[in-house]
């Protein structure tokens, strides 16, 4: 299946070569045992990446979180990325995405009966979970594969199939936090973001690419759309089936990549105009009074907002005029795998989880 080549900018390469040689520097630290990484006897399910955003960690974190809930008390825990606050910060039903990041308050809000909580330096967090939520049986480390600091019991690595790692370079000139070598510190590798109908043919020549490591799965997943959610209104659910043709929809988005977003509301509605703004911004008064604007200019009948379950958390923190807060709705994004390889997936993590799950408490090895 085609699609386009990455975008790098080639000209920053020379800066990319120095943050290389830094970044893998810092790597062989922790490798050589000069900086140290801290092991727990209790599991430590870590997701992550080697890119800079867009490859679904969150819907990602919340399959984990739907897998294990069932049989483990779960908690997840995040460094809140662009949060107002400091230091560790356990989320409660009075928390709000400037304290704990939009993330962290989308998984408090859709799991009530987790954990979910906040904290830059991972060993203390994990630590304080313990302290404060004694039941803990295991936590998923969001975001967390550069936090060496600490030692996962189990790593599961995520890349784009619209920008693997192996067609990407480093960051500035691409997208990569670290040299393509770090992803043989995962035991799994997940390509998202694939095309539902992706032929065995093309995983095995994805697989020949990346080249895993004896016994490191590989597997693939593709974005799974739920119904469309009322923000604010009570009003009832609609499933994208619903949408006529007819329809106009101003899509709004404060996320890495809205393409594809766009793309799929497009096979169910030919209007849709898109009003982005880059990953986790912080909506103002002037970026509303725009989006109010642009929803007036939608000429048709039947007419409505659209937004991403992320972009929503901050949405809820600014008084909104009527008009927009009966117009708004919400599209929830789930993972589903393909070829049913969650058979796989789901074994691997709940043995793991149950093997080492023995230690009620969680303490410093």
């Amino acid at each position: 299946m085609h699609k386009n080549k990455p975008k790098i900018y080639w000209g920053l390469w020379p800066v990319s070569m120095l943050y290389g040689i830094g970044a893998s520097i810092r790597n062989k630290l922790f490798d050589w045992g000069m900086l140290r990484s801290r092991s727990f006897p209790f599991p430590l399910i870590c997701i992550g990446n080697l890119t800079v955003g867009g490859t679904g960690k969150t819907p990602h974190t919340e399959y984990l979180i739907r897998l294990l809930k069932k049989e483990f008390k779960v908690a997840a825990l995040s460094r809140g990325y662009k949060r107002e606050t400091k230091g560790f910060v356990l989320a409660s039903s009075s928390s709000t995405a400037a304290e704990i990041g939009d993330e962290p308050f989308q998984m408090a809000r859709k799991f009530p009966d987790i954990t979910v909580a906040v904290d830059a330096d991972r060993c203390e967090g994990i630590n304080l979970i313990q302290e404060k939520c004694p039941a803990t049986e295991v936590i998923l480390l969001d975001d967390a594969f550069q936090h060496r600091y600490v030692t996962p019991g189990l790593s599961v690595l995520l890349t784009d199939y619209n920008r693997p790692i192996y067609e990407d370079q480093l960051l500035p000139a691409g997208r990569l936090r670290e040299t393509r070598n770090g992803k043989k510190r995962a035991d799994m590798i997940i390509v998202t973001k694939c095309p539902a109908g992706l032929s065995d043919t093309e995983q095995e020549s994805i697989k020949r690419k990346l080249q895993p490591h004896s016994g490191q799965e590989v597997l693939f997943t593709t974005m799974k759309y739920g119904k469309l959610q009322p923000l604010f209104a009570n009003a009832a659910e609609r499933s994208l089936d619903s949408l006529k043709k007819q329809e106009e929809i101003l899509l709004l988005t404060g996320i890495a990549s809205p393409d594809g977003l766009a793309k799929t509301l497009r096979t169910h509605c030919d209007k849709v105009r898109l009003l982005a703004f880059p990953d986790h911004h912080a909506f103002d008064r002037q970026d509303l009074q725009k989006l109010e604007r642009m929803f007036g200019q939608l000429t048709a009948d039947r007419r409505l907002i659209v937004t991403t379950e992320k972009d929503a958390a901050r949405l809820r923190m600014h008084q909104l005029s009527n008009v927009l807060k009966e117009s708004i709705y919400t599209l929830p994004i789930e993972v589903e795998f393909i070829n049913k390889q969650e058979t796989i997936f789901n074994q691997k993590i709940i043995e793991y989880v149950r093997k080492n799950s023995r230690n009620s408490s969680i303490h410093q090895s």
